[in-house]
């Protein structure tokens, strides 16, 4: 299929690095330069300035989009309109609202449209995923998640600005958590939290703390942080009979791990198997490739939009029970 990436920063030369025997067909940025760049390591790729442009190209199959939360929504709505199949990067938007008028405009053109939650796709991840199903730990209790970046200038980065952005760490590292989170658990209803700047002079936060409850008082416990230092990834899912624990992403954040705890008949030391993926990450890839397939069989991508605007939901009442809070210890 011919691809053309909106957004040639970093995610979107991930995403052209990752497209298997598909055609990068056109690189479009507002800035020249990324776009004539990424262009020049694919052959045959054109470079574009105007998204309009490159979306509105018969030739294109599939829409990748890689820009700020801004300008995700409305690029996806004008290669919908395009009648283009579209992977959008996560956040997908700022706010779940701005979701409204891409589920309603995938439904007319209906083209699929998937969103870039890449983290299912790690191989430690999708280990987890298939001892769950295989009721290898149990009714799941609870999920404790953990997941920072290393210091750098934020506060100068367009993540600071939240009319571009949405907010801080909440809605960067935080939405993948939510995603894991929601996969492994279901719906939360349930939803309480705080976000705190304590860091950076910056109007969005550099931490988050959620505590997420499903209707079967399941909970899911989990912290972002751009003040970590050093970038660190950990997941523990906990059920009856045992425990998943992860670690690591690779790259700065480490080899990525899994173990599996399982109790034993006499409540000692547990059972422990552990896998290792030293190798490069795939799930860039392995995402692709699902959502080649959700067109080729016509199947509802998932994770969808739907998924993307649940956890935008969760993080916006995070941030208004924080604004609730703050403003009751003020009184």
């Amino acid at each position: 299929m011919n691809v053309a990436i909106i957004g040639c920063g970093l995610v979107g030369k991930k995403r052209a690095k990752n497209l298997g025997n598909h055609t990068l067909l056109i690189a479009a940025d507002q800035e020249w330069d990324k776009a004539e760049a990424l262009a020049k390591e694919h052959p045959g790729a054109v470079p574009m300035q105007s998204y309009e442009a490159a979306v509105s190209q018969p030739e294109v199959d599939i829409v990748l989009v890689c820009a700020t939360p801004d300008n995700l929504p409305r690029i996806a709505l004008a290669a919908l309109q395009a009648g283009k199949h579209v992977l959008i990067d996560k956040p997908g938007a700022r706010h779940y609202k701005e979701l409204d008028a891409i589920i309603d405009a995938s439904r007319r053109a209906r083209k699929k449209v998937r969103i870039g939650f890449n983290h299912r796709y790690h191989p430690a991840i999708q280990q987890a995923k298939t001892l769950i199903d295989a009721d290898e730990i149990g009714p799941l209790l609870y999920i404790r998640g953990h997941y920072g970046h290393g210091g750098r200038g934020y506060d100068q980065e367009w993540r600071a600005d939240p009319s571009v952005s949405g907010g801080g760490e909440l809605i960067d590292q935080g939405l993948d958590l939510i995603d894991l989170s929601r996969w492994f658990l279901g719906e939360f209803v349930h939803v309480d939290g705080y976000v705190k700047t304590f860091y950076w002079q910056m109007p969005v936060e550099d931490n988050g703390f959620m505590m997420l409850r499903t209707k079967k008082d399941q909970v899911a416990w989990l912290h972002v942080s751009w003040t970590e230092w050093k970038n660190t990834f950990s997941l523990e899912i906990c059920g009856r009979d045992g425990k998943i624990q992860i670690d690591g992403f690779g790259g700065s954040y480490g080899t990525e791990q899994i173990a599996l705890y399982k109790v034993s008949e006499s409540l000692g030391a547990p059972d422990t198997t552990i896998w290792q993926y030293p190798g490069e990450d795939k799930s860039w890839q392995l995402e692709f490739d699902e959502f080649v397939n959700d067109i080729r069989f016509d199947r509802y991508p998932e994770p969808n939009l739907e998924d993307a605007q649940e956890a935008l939901k969760i993080v916006h009442r995070v941030y208004e029970r924080t604004v609730a809070t703050v403003g009751a210890a003020s009184v």
